[in-house]
């Protein structure tokens, strides 16, 4: 899949679809294809370099949906994307701590999973705690918004989700 610059999603149409919108090649916000789902820049940056694992397709649920070799690569695609997260954020920023992976699945009802890139300068009743604790009001900030002003660290991660591939282009071995 070929990378393309962020621009300030207009529409809120590949929200309502997130996975059918990926698979039309309409979702911004998707970074690269994966083996079992697509890489994508999360609609909050709080944390910046938080990214979405979602499943490429939009009627599985839950992990234990998948026949075992489809769960197998949805995992890996996982470890690539926190791999990739953790390279460019540790890059990117010299406070970068480590890297959260998780799959909840409370909210939305399509698998997905969380990478959460973590920082040594988040406030220090937040920094050993789950991301989930962060007051409401931090994931809708102005300045947390998907914005250009990623672009960098989008980028970054791409490159390094390339590297995986064996590739420069995005594409897939």
């Amino acid at each position: 899949m070929k990378e393309t610059p962020l621009t300030t999603p207009a529409p809120t149409s590949w929200r309502s679809d997130r996975i059918g919108s990926a698979l039309l090649g309409e979702n911004p916000t998707v970074l690269r294809r994966l083996p079992a789902g697509f890489a994508v820049f999360g609609d909050t940056q709080f944390l910046p370099g938080y990214c979405v694992l979602l499943a490429d397709d939009p009627g599985v649920q839950r992990l234990t949906d998948l026949p075992r070799p489809r769960r197998w690569a949805f995992l890996e695609s996982m470890d690539r994307l926190g791999e990739a997260v953790e390279r460019a954020c540790r890059s990117a920023d010299p406070a970068f701590r480590r890297v959260n992976l998780e799959i909840l699945g409370n909210a939305d009802p399509y698998l997905h999973a969380h990478v959460w890139p973590r920082y040594d300068w988040e406030p220090t009743e937040l920094v050993h705690r789950p991301v989930w604790l962060y007051p409401r009001e931090r994931w809708t900030e102005e300045q947390a918004a998907l914005s250009l002003q990623h672009e960098g660290l989008r980028h970054a991660i791409g490159m390094e989700l390339d590297r995986f591939a064996g590739t420069t282009s995005g594409g897939r071995r």
